[in-house]
């Protein structure tokens, strides 16, 4: 009977995440129906007209002239500015564009090509890099590394007869891809302004898989062919190097040669990968630093439009774009940036712990994106990502931070035309947390109400007392509050955490319907992107804070030391 029950859980597991990942297909496919960026708008239209034109180059000159300014590769009209990886790329898709119409990657004549057949076709290209890469790579995440941790919580959770309303330390690996899937921010920019970073990302999830089942080899490539298709990968490289070279520290009992042979190993993995990749361009060395030219656009500056990045929000007051030249910001957003970063990477190398590694990802992507230097909006998704890898431990936090990413690029959506689009997600989004949520602590709490029981015994919690207060005097009163105060500060700090979820949330949509509604003054054309730029900017800062205090008060890890012999002589 038992095993009857367990199939049939089994099954309701996977159905959920089967039809969960046709409903985010689905909302994919009704997002490549609305406009997309720069469409319409010539002479340089905008990012879909971009990877076109990637295409054009790639399947139609040599590959030494890719990245190179000439009479045929005009680099001012969207040079190839992506790894060698995302070139490779947009030479098959264009070899497929061009026996299906060759007018799509004809060569000058196709500049700003724009037709029903074409936008299908890249539509169609961006929704199978989702389910090539992306969508398996976050199931299995969820299914492989989270669902042993969500064993052993259970397993703990039997042995107590009473279950506290502060118990929930793991979320449903099932729920957690489904709303992974459902994640807005990804769907938006990939299928609605367009772009590839589904890729990226996706090989960036497998290389954390990697790390998590600690097949070092394995990760150390696979984050190496991420980092080769898209440079910003750069954000997750800290917490990739600094863990890896922690293992290759010798464990007691171990002799120095053997951290060698593990750090040899990595290093000739690094070379040989990227070695092959970047094969066709070793032959020349101007070819080379061209290549590396094009991925570090120095001249474009610090920061494109109104990023939600500290250097953007502080230019309000004080004019960093006019005060420093180009490369006297990049050295100061280096220094900020390692500075900001240092603390959680020294943390992973000094104390390693795999529950730290996603921690670490998040910490360094949030830094890179709030002092680093040629920050976009979109940025945020690199973010993003590790968040929702976290987002099983810390439900309530993630869904606020998701939300916020997603806020963050509202002005550069509602120039896309894609208003609808983001108001139709994230309203799906939240109803989806909402009953995900709700389901989660019906189970927890074996009742007919979720939400509702949660927040009752929260605040019974916080506030209620068995001791009686009718015949005290005030200051009794007062000491006895303090007293319950104090012993339920966990409580207390959940509730104010939600109530500032609520509020935060409740600002950002009257944000969004001022920007909508009310036309600013002549004089300040970009005041609504640029308060939602400050607005998103200061949450970013305590979330950085927040993940930062969350991965130092974790200890280090002892398993690869317990499972080690120590010889005595």
């Amino acid at each position: 009977m038992s095993a009857v029950i367990m199939y049939c859980k089994i099954s309701s597991e996977v159905w959920l995440v089967f039809f969960g990942t046709l409903v985010a297909l689905l909302l994919r496919c009704c997002t490549t129906l609305h406009s997309y960026s720069g469409e319409g708008n010539p002479p340089m239209y905008g990012d879909y007209e971009a990877q076109r034109h990637w295409m054009e180059v790639t399947t139609n000159l040599p590959i030494k002239d890719w990245y190179l300014n000439t009479t045929d590769n005009h680099l001012d009209y969207w040079g190839l500015d992506y790894p060698p990886l995302t070139a490779y790329h947009m030479y098959l898709c264009g070899k497929v564009a061009n026996l299906i119409n060759q007018n799509f990657t004809k060569l000058h004549d196709s500049r700003g090509h724009e037709s029903n057949a074409h936008k299908f076709f890249m539509r169609t290209t961006v929704l199978l890099g989702d389910i090539a890469i992306f969508f398996p790579a976050l199931i299995l995440h969820f299914y492989l590394s989270i669902k042993l941790d969500k064993r052993l919580e259970y397993l703990k959770s039997r042995k107590k007869s009473k279950k506290s309303v502060l118990s929930l330390k793991i979320f449903d690996p099932s729920l957690s891809i489904v709303l992974g899937l459902l994640y807005p921010g990804i769907i938006l920019i990939d299928h609605g302004h367009f772009q590839y970073n589904s890729i990226s990302l996706g090989l960036f999830i497998f290389a954390v898989i990697c790390i998590l089942h600690k097949r070092n080899i394995w990760a150390t490539i696979i984050f190496c062919l991420a980092l080769n298709y898209k440079q910003m990968e750069l954000y997750h490289s800290l917490p990739f190097f600094f863990y890896l070279l922690s293992t290759c520290v010798p464990k007691p009992g171990q002799t120095a040669v053997t951290g060698l042979v593990s750090l040899s190993k990595l290093a000739i993995t690094v070379l040989l990968t990227f070695s092959i990749i970047w094969a066709p361009f070793l032959t020349d060395i101007d070819t080379f630093l061209q290549v590396l030219h094009r991925q570090f656009p120095v001249a474009r500056g610090v920061f494109e439009d109104k990023v939600s990045n500290l250097w953007c929000a502080l230019n309000v007051g004080f004019k960093f774009t006019s005060k420093f030249d180009n490369y006297q910001m990049m050295r100061l957003c280096f220094f900020s940036t390692i500075s900001a970063v240092l603390p959680s990477c020294v943390d992973l190398f000094l104390r390693p712990n795999l529950k730290k590694f996603v921690l670490s990802l998040i910490n360094s992507s949030l830094a890179f994106f709030l002092f680093s230097y040629q920050v976009h909006e979109k940025s945020i998704l690199l973010v993003a990502v590790p968040v929702l890898l976290y987002f099983p431990y810390a439900p309530f936090t993630c869904f606020w931070f998701l939300c916020i990413s997603v806020f963050s690029m509202v002005s550069l959506l509602i120039k896309d035309r894609l208003i609808i689009a983001v108001v139709a997600l994230m309203t799906f989004y939240i109803i989806s947390f909402r009953v995900s949520i709700e389901h989660t602590f019906k189970n927890m709490f074996d009742s007919k109400e979720g939400l509702v029981e949660y927040y009752r015994r929260l605040t019974l919690l916080v506030f209620n007392s068995s001791e009686v207060t009718k015949k005290l005097k005030f200051s009794a009163i007062i000491n006895l509050a303090y007293r319950r105060i104090f012993q339920n500060k966990q409580a207390l700090i959940a509730l104010l955490h939600h109530i500032t979820i609520v509020v935060s949330l409740f600002g950002c949509i009257i944000l969004f319907i001022l920007s909508l509604c009310w036309e600013p003054p002549r004089r300040y054309p970009d005041l609504f992107p640029l308060i939602i730029s400050v607005y998103s900017c200061v949450h970013f800062v305590g979330f950085f804070i927040y993940f930062n205090i969350k991965q130092l008060s974790l200890p280090q890890e002892f398993e690869d030391i317990k499972n080690d012999k120590v010889k005595i002589s």
